[in-house]
């Protein structure tokens, strides 16, 4: 009966971290699987030097593995994937973007308060 008991809190959790927030590096092969899949996922438009690129990492990483805040977050180097931002209209750095599938539900800029970021992030759910 323990036997089954853990097995079933290890599935459980097993199974929360697969919906919790993954944070990763930016690629077109991942930002696609995700779309087609018709998952939620955000782009972050991110520059190292940026100081509110910085704050809401910051703020971002918290919920990293945090099954309330669903999802894919793919880091975009602001400065290498100029083509990206020029095809996605975005013009300064600090921009998220979040998507369900291939639909755009939100999009902030310059923002660092989590809860608007929360906001964000859940529109794509």
């Amino acid at each position: 009966m323990i036997t089954r008991v853990i097995a079933t809190a290890l599935l459980l959790t097993a199974s929360a971290a697969s919906f919790a927030l993954d944070i990763k590096p930016y690629s077109a092969q991942a930002l696609s699987a995700e779309q087609q899949a018709g998952k939620p996922v955000t782009l972050h438009f991110h520059a190292d030097w940026c100081p509110t690129c910085r704050a809401q990492d910051k703020v971002l990483q918290q919920w990293q593995g945090d099954a309330s805040v669903p999802g894919t977050l793919l880091v975009v180097d602001y400065d290498k994937e100029k083509e990206l931002r020029k095809q996605l209209g975005v013009r300064t750095q600090s921009t998220l973007i979040a998507y369900r599938g291939s639909v755009e539900k939100a999009r902030v800029a310059g923002e660092t308060d989590a809860d608007k970021l929360r906001a964000a992030l859940l529109s794509a759910n």
